[in-house]
């Protein structure tokens, strides 16, 4: 059942274990990636406390931009769903998502991202900018944060064994 249109629909922000549940499934995805040479980032999607969605970074053996973890996670959330408005999920991704990410993000109709790094260079929910703070006709609410250390230990690490082996 799709909500009204004149109603904000904002699920109840995640508890802290319950997040730090789904960000560890998250970190979970993001070490496959690194161990298949892309980007450590890993996403899901959850609807009523079960994951609906998974994705990581597939850009670099994809060989496509639009390979990110948060894209990868919204298709099989939708997929999964058979609909493209996710306006009952909660998304939790390692890194804070990028302007191509939140854009979707948006576009799903997602009320609550969970981040857990904050991304300086492209960083779209505070960092860089706040895209979600624009007049769009949808506007998560965002955690920031959540497992912040590990999420960022985890690309630290792999950036520094990158530039070791260049």
């Amino acid at each position: 059942m799709r909500p009204d249109p004149n109603t904000r629909i904002t699920p109840p922000e995640p508890d802290a274990p319950a997040a730090e549940i789904y960000m560890r499934r998250a970190l979970a995805l993001a070490s496959e990636a690194a161990l298949d040479g892309e980007v450590p980032v890993g996403a899901v999607v959850v609807r009523r406390g079960e994951i609906v969605g998974e994705g990581r970074n597939r850009r670099e053996r994809g060989k496509c931009a639009l390979l990110h973890a948060e894209l990868e996670a919204i298709a099989a959330a939708c997929a999964r769903l058979g609909g493209w408005r996710l306006w009952e999920c909660a998304l939790y991704v390692t890194l804070e998502p990028c302007p191509m990410c939140a854009g979707a993000i948006v576009n799903a109709r997602i009320p609550h991202v969970v981040y857990g790094a904050q991304d300086p260079k492209a960083g779209c929910c505070g960092s860089v900018t706040d895209l979600f703070a624009l007049p769009f006709n949808h506007r998560p609410q965002v955690t920031g944060g959540c497992l912040e250390k590990e999420c960022a230990a985890v690309l630290r690490e792999f950036f520094k064994k990158l530039r070791e082996n260049a």
